[in-house]
């Protein structure tokens, strides 16, 4: 086998040659004394923060964030706008020729990134109030409010995410597979230096992400092959679904495919274990065993309504569980602030590319920003001290323990479950509020502009994690990657509270034609039984609690298995698979050298088809709304099986491209 290895690999061509264009240990865990050295020289200075960068982050933050609320509200769907910056960044350098444009480009990232967070705290939020405003006529919506509580809660969320920077992205160097960080790494790097000049990492992420946004492109635009394959598309699979109310379902998506490959066999398997106990153990429980009106609804209602709430009281309690284990880094940060506010931190000069924010100012701007919160409650949303004193408690502590939990499911699968909590704490908020008399309509206008606050607050840490892990991997100054960030994030909130307002006024949240917002309208729904008087599912919260709690005891990632609970199934079966992929690629020859060259191949060709499936994803979205409808002819049956040769198809080019590596030469 090995020489046959040998053989196959001396008919490859040069190009081949390379691995990802990062150094051998960014993916893996460092020995005792070795040490990672970034890309960008570490202790030189790099061209970073100039006009060009900054100018051309500030446009990417504006257009995108219109772009992203719009697609968002429209679809439900918000596209993760890092990787399409970032290929942009490298075009527009190239194009202009610039040199050494890595460090610059990093920063248009960075910046520009700030409107998908931003605009997934606003959008699953804030809508929730005009969809009640057609009931509750009295309830008002200004753009202060939606500004104030996206602006506030992204400034938390950068502030709070800061003192745990080095533990997330340095000290757990190798730990974590942080896919989406992977991927716009792969493209930031793919056009500078030594491999833009070799042209083999580039050519090859050119083309995956050619072929990942084709794909994903043709799916969702013209259907010629079914988008997921699910077993209700046999007569036997429908019968089973009717009467024990078990499904399998899988989306055929490139990017969730290299997102699967990235995140590796482990995570996914966990991850889709998770969604594999809700719906095949849960789901038909309750289909078969439970109340009448829960029996009578099919599988997904069943999910959507019951199960995954299960997940959510589940994700809430690994958070919690998350934030014990964590304690000790937690009080590691507020110490090192407490030191550094008497003078006694330490005098040693730390190297560029380690170099914060200074805690002393980080606390100093915390407290400004709290106040601010707490202004804007009282006079801005609540108009009563205390109860707004009460407010600003539930958002300044859900902010700063839950930082770490956003942060966490980044890492590791990608995927910031911000909506489920989200949903905990509009529960949490509003439980506190009808107790100290803060109900009604004034209760469902404040806990809804607070939910926008803490949901933009745990987006903005999610995100902000990804960009500080691909400024470790490059060589970047993490300080001014936190500086410009506020300016990204001010531009952002602006960006998104106009345009807010404006779909309301052209669309509308509820009628006919009306825009989807489907997380907004889950908040609406869970809120206004909590404010107006009604049931809320607190033993599937509990359930979902005391299961994570057992999970930790066993020894099981309680967050991974949750997350897996609350995102659908067909949206998990593909992290597996890739995951398998991963795990074959890395084991398909007795050589290691040679397992570790294709397994970093295969972490480049997945990182183009995570890029080229977001981009072309955008695209598509922009055809169907340019008013293209193509109405396939395919049967559904027919369909379905396109579906599954597609996506074989798709998985054989992945094992076989990552295969065709070459020894390097000595």
């Amino acid at each position: 086998m090995k020489q046959q290895d040998e053989n196959f690999l001396n008919v490859e061509d040069d190009s081949l040659t390379t691995g990802t264009g990062l150094p051998e240990n960014a993916f893996r865990e460092l020995a005792a004394d070795e040490e990672y050295k970034p890309v960008m020289e570490p202790a030189h200075d790099q061209k970073e923060v100039t006009p060009y960068s900054v100018i051309t982050g500030l446009i990417m933050a504006i257009v995108f964030s219109a772009a992203a609320a719009y697609l968002g509200l429209k679809v439900g769907q918000v596209f993760e706008a890092a990787i399409p910056i970032a290929i942009i960044a490298v075009g527009l350098s190239n194009a202009l020729g610039k040199k050494n444009a890595l460090g610059q480009n990093v920063i248009i990232q960075s910046i520009g990134a700030c409107s998908g967070v931003i605009v997934a705290g606003a959008i699953f939020t804030l809508p929730a109030l005009y969809i009640l405003q057609g009931t509750y006529p009295e309830i008002m919506v200004e753009f202060y409010q939606i500004f104030l509580s996206s602006l506030l809660g992204g400034i938390l969320g950068i502030l709070f995410f800061i003192p745990f920077r080095k533990y997330f992205v340095k000290d757990m160097h190798g730990k974590y597979p942080f896919p989406e960080a992977t991927a716009t790494t792969q493209v930031l790097i793919s056009g500078q230096g030594a491999a833009a000049q070799d042209g083999g990492q580039a050519k090859t992420l050119v083309l995956a992400s050619l072929i990942g946004g084709a794909y994903d492109y043709i799916v969702a635009t013209f259907g010629w092959w079914a988008e997921t394959i699910t077993s209700t598309a046999s007569s036997w699979g429908t019968a089973v679904a009717e009467k024990a109310k078990l499904v399998l379902s899988c989306n055929t998506g490139a990017a969730l495919l290299g997102l699967g490959y990235i995140i590796g066999l482990k995570y996914a398997f966990v991850i889709f274990a998770g969604s594999i106990f809700v719906w095949w153990i849960i789901i038909p429980l309750m289909g078969t065993y439970g109340a009448p009106e829960i029996a009578s609804l099919e599988p997904q209602a069943i999910f959507a309504n019951y199960a995954r709430m299960i997940g959510i009281g589940g994700i809430a309690m690994a958070g919690v569980i998350g934030i014990v284990k964590s304690w000790g880094i937690i009080a590691q940060a507020i110490g090192l602030a407490g030191r550094e506010l008497r003078g006694k931190a330490s005098g040693a000069k730390e190297i560029r590319w380690q170099l914060d924010i200074s805690m002393k100012h980080i606390v100093f701007f915390v407290v400004i920003a709290l106040a601010a919160v707490f202004l804007f409650f009282w006079f801005g949303v609540i108009h009563t001290l205390w109860q707004a004193a009460v407010a600003w408690l539930v958002v300044t502590v859900i902010a700063f323990l839950f930082t770490t939990v956003a942060a966490n499911a980044i890492a590791i699968v990608g995927s910031n479950p911000v909506s489920g909590m989200t949903l905990m704490t509009l529960i949490i908020a509003s439980a506190i509020f009808v107790g100290i008399g803060l109900s009604g309509t004034s209760g469902i206008v404040a806990s809804m502009v607070i939910g926008g606050v803490v949901c933009t607050a745990l987006s903005m840490a999610g995100g902000f994690v990804t960009d500080l892990k691909i400024g470790y991997w490059l060589g970047s100054t993490p300080k001014k990657q936190e500086q410009w960030k506020f300016l990204g994030t001010l531009v952002s909130a602006a960006t998104v509270g106009g345009v807010i307002l404006v779909l309301n006024k052209v669309y509308g949240f509820t009628g006919p034609d009306a825009l989807v917002a489907p997380q907004a309208n889950a908040m609406a729904k869970v809120i206004e039984p909590l404010m107006m008087g009604g049931d809320t599912p607190w033993i599937l919260y509990m359930v979902g609690a005391v299961l994570a709690l057992i999970l930790n005891w066993l020894g099981v990632p309680a967050l991974a298995f949750c997350l897996g609970m609350f995102i659908p199934l067909h949206l998990n079966t593909p992290l597996l698979v890739g995951g398998a992929v991963a795990y074959f690629v890395a084991n398909s020859s007795k050589d290691q050298k040679i397992n570790d060259l294709r397994r970093d191949r295969g972490t480049l060709i997945s990182s183009g088809l995570i890029a080229g499936g977001a981009l072309f994803g955008v695209f598509a979205a922009i055809t169907r709304f340019a008013g293209f409808n193509y109405e396939n002819p395919v049967p559904f049956e027919t369909s379905q099986i396109l579906g599954c040769v597609a996506y074989a198809l798709l998985i054989v080019y992945l094992i076989w491209d990552s295969r065709r590596v070459k020894m390097p030469s000595r």
